[in-house]
């Protein structure tokens, strides 16, 4: 008989493209991947792993095998969320993935109160683009994710996919003190065309935003720095070498040498929480989506409540308990 924590493994190897990407997955150390693959290749008596120069990759046998194991998984899944479900109580692992502004602003207070409230719910944070995410939650990797789009570039979710929304995320564009545009009210994209731009790499959801806006001015973005932390982005305007546009959420604060323009129209975020339909009922995730728009809600009253931006800061203690708010299907 296949053992399923073996098939698990396989599956992870499958949808994570690595052995070391897999065991960060599942919380295991790439030797115990590794010793379960090979048990499972004794066990099916199927090479399931080729070498390919450092790495490894499936063999047509583990790719049909990976399949089965993803339903499986989809088996299990739909019958641990009915054994939850009776119980009531939030219960057993989450793994949640979500990109870094969300996993440092937004997830450490929701987390915290998970852990305090339900003790027996395992929450597991991973850092993942959005692009990513989604995908990883529709083929079983991950539980629950945490993503965002762009006004003008919605992001697509997989079909057998849930979602809520928890709310929106402000930008600005971000300038060396003392630059020309300074202490006007606002500007528009036609005034940065001949910047020298500091932004997120190629593939991720803000670099696309930002060469999409300025490429509709009629002009080629000058991308001076591509740099993935917008810490470092900071510090980079701060040393006068570009302009940066950068979410609130995040942000943290501003250094002394830089300097803050509206963008109009005022480039907007949408924060999603995203799940399997399958997992639809399950106590945790439930539960730990309520603690997201608590956290969502708090921050937006608490800091600016005129206009809805999403600011997290820790979910107040007592917020009343209840189920969330019924999802819509993401589009």
């Amino acid at each position: 008989m296949l053992d399923l924590s073996r098939m698990r493994a396989l599956h992870a190897v499958s949808v994570h493209g690595s052995v070391s990407a897999a065991a960060i997955a599942l919380g295991y150390t790439p030797s115990a991947v590794s010793q379960a693959i090979t048990k499972l290749e004794r066990e099916t008596r199927t090479p399931l792993l080729e070498r390919r120069g450092r790495g490894v990759a499936l063999t047509d046998a583990a790719v049909r095998l990976a399949e089965t194991a993803r339903e499986l998984l989809v088996l299990v899944e739909r019958a641990e969320t009915e054994l939850d479900e009776r119980r009531g109580l939030p219960t057993g692992r989450l793994t949640i993935g979500a990109f870094p502004t969300a996993a440092r602003d937004l997830l450490p207070g929701v987390l915290a109160r998970l852990a305090r409230e339900h003790p027996t719910v395992d929450a597991r944070l991973s850092e993942i683009d959005p692009h990513l995410s989604m995908g990883l939650v529709a083929q079983g990797a991950i539980d629950l994710a945490v993503a965002h789009d762009w006004d003008i570039n919605p992001l697509p979710a997989p079909e057998g996919m849930e979602r809520v929304t928890l709310g929106e995320d402000r930008c600005e564009v971000l300038v060396p003190e003392g630059h020309p545009l300074t202490g006007r009210d606002a500007i528009a994209a036609t005034d940065l065309v001949d910047e020298r731009w500091i932004c997120q790499p190629p593939g991720t959801v803000c670099h696309d935003w930002l060469v999409r806006t300025l490429r509709e001015t009629g002009h080629e973005p000058n991308l001076a720095h591509q740099v993935a932390e917008y810490q470092t982005q900071l510090a980079l305007v701060e040393a006068g070498l570009g302009v940066a546009l950068i979410p609130r959420l995040g942000r943290g604060p501003l250094p002394p040498g830089v300097a803050v323009l509206r963008l109009e129209p005022v480039p907007v975020r949408r924060l999603f929480a995203y799940w399997r339909i399958g997992a639809a009922r399950r106590p945790a995730i439930t539960e730990t989506v309520r603690l997201l728009r608590a956290a969502a809600r708090e921050g937006c009253a608490a800091e600016e409540p005129a206009d809805g931006v999403l600011r997290p800061r820790a979910v107040p203690s007592a917020s009343p308990r209840g189920a969330v708010p019924g999802p819509s299907h993401a589009a």
